[in-house]
């Protein structure tokens, strides 16, 4: 029978009513946290119900799981993360994981980036794949120094190079010297945009898509000022892309022009005639 006068208001628990749920979110790895002082940092570890969250500059700082933080501007409580089931870990590409083992001897077979960030970015999607293949990433500072760099190697069929660089399109500085070094042992693959930053997904910088920066502008300065950081000198840009590494946490976090690329490098250098 229906009630005229409507529910009881002092049924259940009416002073939960209206109250914002906090989401609860495991402390992974790689997640971007601030603190309402300011302070942000991304996940480095869990030990004894405490987070360490490592700034921009390196330092890590440890507070106690729960309430208090804000992630992408939203409050959260961070809990400890689920360990993997058994026989189900997988690696940050995706790959399933393989048993504990003795590191393996580096290959003579390279993979060459363009630079730093480059490097760092397949470091923490794929290192684990390469050290379990015994491969190494060197950065070249620069797709200029790929000759020199090929021609100190020499590269043959148990020292191949396999190279990733940035803006691999046609009539670019980087597809004319790609033709020039291309061999039976040299793969020179590429992806479209203008640095690897653009690699990575935009939303996970809570933007829609890069912004674009005009001709003239350095485009690592106009990427930093269209989205309000700081742009003044190198270090700010070194402090940009620290920020946007900390929101990668895997291979889905990446634009799949660039996932097909490292993978192709990797199955190139590791090949089985090697």
């Amino acid at each position: 029978m229906n009630d005229r006068y409507g529910e009881d208001v002092l049924a259940g628990d009416w002073r939960a009513r209206g109250r914002k749920v906090v989401p609860q979110l495991a402390a992974e790895r790689g997640l971007v946290v601030e603190l309402p002082d300011g302070f942000v940092g991304a996940v480095v570890g869990v030990e004894k119900g405490n987070v360490g969250l490592e700034d921009r500059g390196g330092r890590v700082r440890w507070f106690p799981l729960g309430g208090g933080f804000l992630v992408d501007g939203e409050a959260a409580v961070l809990t400890v993360p689920k360990a993997a089931a058994p026989g189900r870990a997988y690696t940050a590409s995706g790959s399933r994981a393989a048993p504990a083992q003795r590191a393996r001897v580096a290959r003579a077979s390279r993979i060459y980036v363009e630079g730093r960030h480059d490097a760092e970015l397949v470091e923490k999607v794929w290192g684990a794949d390469l050290r379990a293949e015994g491969v190494v990433v060197e950065f070249l500072a620069g797709v200029d120094h790929l000759p020199a760099a090929l021609a100190e190697v020499g590269p043959d069929a148990t020292r191949r190079i396999g190279v990733l660089v940035d803006h691999l399109v046609p009539g670019s500085k980087e597809a004319r010297i790609a033709q020039q070094v291309q061999g039976p042992h040299v793969l020179v693959v590429g992806h479209p945009y203008i640095d690897v930053w653009q690699a990575v997904r935009p939303e996970r910088l809570g933007v829609l898509e890069w912004p674009v920066i005009p001709r003239g502008v350095e485009w690592k300065h106009g990427v930093c000022e269209a989205l309000g950081w700081p742009h003044a000198d190198q270090a700010d840009i070194a402090a940009a892309w620290q920020r946007i590494l900390g929101r990668v946490r895997g291979y889905t976090d990446l634009e799949p022009s660039l996932l097909g690329r490292v993978e192709q490098l990797i199955d190139f250098v590791t090949a089985s005639d090697q």
